[in-house]
């Protein structure tokens, strides 16, 4: 998206918002308020939570052991060009 297109599409917004004016702001922040609070929402947010910790945690080890045998294989990497040049 074009710095144009962003900049146009945040004055419309603005004005759409600003002609909304107070009155609607405070309904459609009831409206969320109430979507949020709905225990149907509340054990979606709460499983996709539960699910991110997991991933996270997976993904995690996964990373540790890549960490692990890319620093392992560089150490060898360079004790190997160690020994087969000389130090000045």
């Amino acid at each position: 998206m074009s710095k144009l297109t962003l900049l146009a599409a945040a004055a419309a917004g603005y004005v759409l918002g600003a002609r909304a004016g107070r009155e609607r702001y405070e309904q459609i922040k009831v409206q969320a308020q109430k979507v949020a609070g709905n225990p149907k929402v509340q054990d979606v947010a709460h499983k996709a939570q539960d699910t991110a910790v997991t991933q996270a945690a997976a993904a995690a080890g996964v990373v540790k052991d890549k960490v692990g045998d890319v620093a392992s294989t560089a150490s060898d990497k360079v004790r190997r060009d160690a020994s087969i040049q000389p130090a000045p």
